[in-house]
């Protein structure tokens, strides 16, 4: 037995393993920020644009403070950007890529 391959493929296998693990996790991040950025723009078009306030504060109450007016205005943004795109969506393109 060759110890030192067998150290060496266990760590590469961690590295691997790790790698795809962040990926999958950034993918879902995404989806997320963008299925959040379509509801908040759905919600705007319904009650006005002072709804990411109204979300905001309470958001950061009840979730965490990272949630405030300005990453929900940026996910907004963010779906507003890519939504446009004549291909198909951001999320139905990232869904493919498992």
């Amino acid at each position: 037995m060759n110890y030192y391959n067998e150290i060496k493929n266990k760590i590469i296998d961690n590295e691997i393993y790790n790698k795809v693990k962040d990926y999958s996790k950034e993918r879902n991040k995404v989806i997320t920020y963008f299925d959040i950025g379509r509801l908040l723009n759905e919600a705007g078009g319904k009650y006005g644009d002072k709804i990411i306030d109204e979300y905001s504060r309470k958001l950061v109450i009840e979730v965490g403070k990272k949630y405030n007016r300005r990453t929900l205005y940026r996910m907004k943004q963010f779906y507003n950007v890519f939504s446009n795109e004549k291909v198909s969506t951001l999320s139905t393109q990232l869904s493919h890529c498992k």
